[in-house]
């Protein structure tokens, strides 16, 4: 469905061009997960998702955009066949804590499956999609799936606190208010920026002080071969959110102690260095220095790069996220430039 509003945005074609490419790209990334499984892993866990959180960090409005995931999901709405349903805060609040719950679980499944099963890994991005476009044509514009359930949401909250720029709303054509606050037009989102809902403030300071340690015991587990043992399943699990519960531990003592103004620097340094801790052991395993040889590489460079090369990618990330996510200015800046209110929504 398009408006007056929707033609005025600068470079709508291009954007509808890129939400085209990126869904049908997608397409070919499930056939190829069926088909060349070998070359699907590859493709998806050793070059998409090792980009993806650096694109969250610097330009998460662009990827709001453009990801295929929310494409499907706003597909029955720009086609008109969505019920358009207002999501009530209760709703939400559990589809939020689905969402996180979703993150947590799959990125161990990694280890299990699906780093190396691309018809495991083909099936859940099917779901995925399936599960977008069902809450989509239920529910109004992003308040379902993009703002709730969407796994990758709470990743979002975290990672996208100072970011670079706002760009047009390439999706909702008016402001329907469908969720307050909307995490796309909200300036300085972080996972406590909520409707002060208990429910989404626990998920929010679970998220902002968890997922550093999270990450650093991801990356202490290998990834196992068929048969899976017992042993496996626990180990892949109990260290992951081991150091999930030890860092969110630390944060909220710091949480609690830190004058209230000092907060928001709080949440920012647990978020760069969640994200530096993601490219400390990511950036060297693409290459070849992994803690657990061949696990999540890409190609072997150890021949023909430096011994140094993994301690000065380790500099490298850090000191970027760093500098651009706590010391670098507050940009203030929304992800998204907030659409007009449709006369509905300016009755609410």
């Amino acid at each position: 469905m398009s408006s007056s509003r929707n033609n005025s945005i600068p470079y709508l074609p291009l954007w509808r061009a890129m939400q085209v490419t990126l869904l049908i790209m997608g397409i070919a990334l499930i056939l190829t997960l069926l088909f060349m499984p070998k070359l699907g892993v590859n493709i998806f866990w050793n070059i998409i998702i090792p980009i993806t959180p650096a694109i969250i960090v610097i330009i998460p409005g662009i990827w709001r955009n453009i990801c295929p995931m929310a494409t499907i999901s706003m597909l029955p709405r720009h086609l008109g066949i969505s019920k358009r349903k207002r999501i009530s805060e209760r709703t939400h609040s559990y589809f939020a804590l689905l969402g996180l719950i979703a993150l947590l679980l799959i990125i161990p499944m990694r280890h299990l499956s699906l780093n190396t099963n691309g018809y495991m890994t083909a099936l859940m991005l099917v779901g995925a999609a399936i599960t977008a476009y069902l809450v989509g044509r239920r529910y109004e514009w992003k308040s379902a799936w993009c703002n709730g359930l969407c796994p990758i949401h709470p990743v979002e909250k975290l990672y996208g606190i100072n970011a670079a720029i706002t760009v047009d709303n390439a999706h909702c054509t008016n402001c329907e208010k469908c969720h307050n606050p909307c995490p796309c037009s909200t300036k300085s989102m972080t996972p406590l920026v909520t409707n002060k809902n208990k429910l989404e403030n626990i998920i929010g300071l679970s998220m902002a002080g968890g997922f550093f340690g999270y990450i650093w015991g991801w990356y202490h587990v290998p990834d196992y071969i068929t048969p899976i043992e017992l042993p496996d399943i626990a180990n892949a699990f109990l260290l992951p959110f081991g150091g999930f519960f030890i860092s969110l531990g630390f944060f909220l003592i710091l949480y609690t102690k830190v004058p209230k103004q000092k907060r928001a620097l709080l949440i920012k340094i647990f978020a760069a260095s969640a994200v530096s801790c993601y490219y400390w052991y990511r950036l060297p395993m693409l290459f070849g220095w992994g803690i657990f040889s061949g696990d999540g590489m890409l190609i072997n460079l150890t021949g023909i790069l430096p011994n140094w090369f993994p301690l000065a990618s380790n500099i490298a990330t850090t000191s970027f996220f760093f500098w651009f996510m706590v010391l670098r200015p507050a940009s203030k800046k929304s992800w998204l430039n907030r659409p007009p209110y449709s006369k509905k929504a300016l009755v609410r």
